[in-house]
């Protein structure tokens, strides 16, 4: 074990939109695919303010509830479903995805898809969820069961929990809003996940 402090923290970006982003990156499946939903938002600061350079990255299961483990995120073929996608903010601080609604990974779950943001001023990134909402996907029984969002008060747990738009512009009219507030008033709830221990 070496008796060395940790090496800080360094802030990510700003340079996304140069590097990271690659073509088909927020498309899960294609547009038109007849089950396909639009997940999209708005980055925006403690101002209130959208964040024009953020990246936000999606994780998710299949329809089946699974985790997905299959290759090709970076190189979309049209069919095979990776359950990854990523999405630079536009000059708006908006982003927006073409996928499918999870399953649930055990019955009555409630199903959420994994948000990532990466934004410049930040040291590390933040991770966050976006579950389904009440007709589309999710059902009051399970987001009321489900353990994080039964840890929080009522005003917080809303901020994970998407909306049904009926404007989104989805396929088949389906689409699905989740603003991401890095802080101040309406932040989102923002996760921590264990740290491995050191060379673990």
């Amino acid at each position: 074990m070496s008796d060395l402090p940790p090496t800080p923290g360094q802030t990510v970006g700003p340079f996304f939109h140069d590097a990271l982003p690659w073509t088909g990156d927020a498309a899960l499946v294609p547009p038109g695919r007849a089950d396909a939903v639009r997940l999209h938002g708005v980055v925006r600061d403690g101002a209130g303010d959208p964040v024009p350079d953020a990246l936000v990255e999606l994780w998710q299961a299949g329809q089946d509830g699974r985790v997905v483990q299959r290759p090709g995120s970076l190189h979309r073929d049209g069919h095979t479903f990776t359950g990854f996608g990523r999405c630079a903010t536009d000059r708006a601080g908006s982003y927006s995805f073409t996928t499918v609604l999870p399953g649930a990974h055990a019955e009555g779950a409630a199903p959420f898809v994994s948000l990532t943001v990466f934004a410049r001023g930040l040291l590390h990134r933040l991770l966050t969820r976006a579950y389904l909402p009440v007709g589309l996907g999710g059902t009051a029984e399970a987001l009321a069961a489900d353990p994080l969002l039964a840890g929080l008060d009522p005003g917080r747990r809303a901020t994970l929990v998407c909306e049904v738009d009926d404007d989104g512009g989805g396929a088949g009219g389906q689409a699905l809003r989740r603003d991401l507030v890095l802080q101040g008033p309406g932040e989102t709830v923002w996760l921590t996940y264990p740290r491995l221990p050191h060379g673990g």
